[in-house]
């Protein structure tokens, strides 16, 4: 029922992940990450936010993202009904996807990043979205929307589009967490236009105030 990317930006140390599902509130289900730990996507017909929070403890200790996936996933007698990303803080990527998910599913691993979907219009849907993402420029988060884009031009959630969200975290830039819980027609326009939003004018002047992981202490005074 979703379809997520993750993603590295070597030059910056920055990491990120977009979703996008035809259900409410993908943000708060899918996407989790930090900065030493990586990145993890937990969806699927029966979705676990523990997978995504116990797949970055795993990958923090330093083990794969391989490693971590089949840590986290082996255990769990309801595997086959999830599905789950990883990215870790060096970008290698890895994924699981249970048998008992809603066709099409389908996963990709590619330099830096990893994608992942359920209840997809058709497998090409993932490859879509990678290729989409590898073409694109700009920052990381504009090239992770544009990769909702091009997953949606592909054929998209086979119900169509009703939540998406975007996680971007940066060593030298605060946390950016952005998340449209419902849209009866365009949620990933209203994504893209809550990122321009946060990222320009005096909202974006104001978060050169807020620390970050290589400046906990910054305040306007920097």
């Amino acid at each position: 029922m979703t379809f997520s990317i993750l993603a590295r930006d070597p030059e910056s140390g920055a990491i990120g992940g977009a979703a996008a599902t035809g259900s409410y509130c993908v943000g708060g289900w899918v996407l989790r990450g930090a900065l030493g730990a990586g990145m993890s996507a937990s969806q699927g017909a029966a979705p676990s936010t523990f997978w995504g929070e116990d797949v970055l403890a795993v990958m923090r200790g330093g083990l794969s993202a391989k490693t971590a996936i089949d840590a986290v996933t082996g255990p769990d007698t309801g595997r086959e009904w999830r599905q789950l990303s990883a990215l870790s803080p060096a970008g290698e990527g890895a994924v699981f996807t249970g048998a008992s998910n809603t066709p099409a599913t389908a996963g990709r691993i590619f330099r830096n990043g990893v994608a992942a979907g359920n209840m997809l219009a058709s497998s090409g849907v993932i490859d879509g979205m990678v290729d989409g993402f590898l073409a694109a420029g700009g920052s990381l988060a504009k090239r992770l929307l544009t990769a909702l884009r091009a997953a949606e031009a592909a054929g998209s959630d086979s119900r169509g589009l009703l939540s998406a969200a975007l996680l971007v975290l940066h060593p030298d830039r605060p946390p950016l967490t952005l998340r449209i819980d419902a849209h009866p027609s365009d949620p990933i326009g209203a994504l893209a236009m809550l990122h321009e939003k946060t990222s320009t004018g005096h909202y974006a002047e104001w978060l050169d105030d807020v620390p970050t992981w290589n400046d906990r202490t910054r305040t306007g005074d920097h």
